[in-house]
């Protein structure tokens, strides 16, 4: 059974940083070094909006809204994936979770909450 958990939120002033977690277990090291990761958002509107995707273990996507201030990476060692959210909005705010689909399953964590306030 592969389970994903976020760490690392947080409450935070506007322009402030964050770095969000997701440690993977369940998954062995030759799968996850090859896994698409996926960073979501649920705000308070409970609108659920793609933040970014590692897609294997170079390349990422992100959103326009946090291009130029998030960035995402991972350690295969720890098997986790990490969200490095830099000069924070208070748009920013919501519920966070990393995503994977894996062999047809929709697998996610529960989240970490992230509130920013001016």
């Amino acid at each position: 059974q592969v389970y994903l958990r976020e760490s690392g939120g947080g409450a935070v002033q506007t322009g402030g940083s964050l770095k969000l977690s997701c440690r993977v277990s369940g998954m062995i090291l030759s799968v996850f070094t090859g896994q698409k990761m996926n960073w979501y958002r649920e705000t308070p509107g409970n609108q659920r909006e793609l933040v970014g995707s590692l897609i294997d273990g170079r390349t990422t996507e992100l959103v326009d809204s946090v291009k130029g201030r998030f960035t995402i990476s991972r350690d295969n060692t720890r098997r986790s994936v990490y969200l490095q959210m830099n000069d924070l909005k208070s748009e920013d705010s919501g519920v966070y979770y990393c995503q994977t689909d894996y062999f047809g399953r929709d697998v996610r964590g529960p989240g970490t909450q992230v509130t920013v306030s001016s």
